[in-house]
């Protein structure tokens, strides 16, 4: 892969990790008050967030190994936010289109992502 289709590949996936965090903040509103809700929504939004927030940090990091030891962690909250998805929609407490579209999108995330470690890992 050429260095600029490379910068443009990691540019797309940060996008779409931002528009990803901002629709997990956006579904945030849809909880009930229930502690069950509230720790539930309080999981997915620190996980579906914090996904964004290391991949960024990894397009910032100052060596490979950096920038792989933050990828890594963007993978494991990417997937932790999947789980708290499927999860919601498992117990019904949330039941609509949005979240389905949420949880098919976090699916092709970790792939996404997982994809580039183990590009950069070899």
């Amino acid at each position: 892969m050429e260095k600029d289709e490379w910068i443009g590949y990691k540019i797309k996936i940060r996008d779409r990790l931002k528009a990803f965090a901002c629709n997990i903040l956006e579904l945030s509103a849809e909880f009930s008050d229930s502690a069950r809700s509230r720790m539930l929504n309080y999981q997915l939004t620190k996980a579906g967030t914090s996904t964004y927030a290391n991949f960024r940090a990894a397009l910032r990091g100052r060596s490979k190994a950096e920038f792989f030891s933050k990828l890594s962690i963007s993978v494991e909250e990417a997937d932790e936010a999947e789980m708290w998805l499927d999860l919601i929609i498992t117990t019904k407490l949330i039941d609509n289109e949005r979240i389905k579209i949420l949880y098919a999108e976090s699916l092709e995330l970790v792939k996404m992502l997982s994809s580039l470690r183990k590009k950069i890992g070899n």
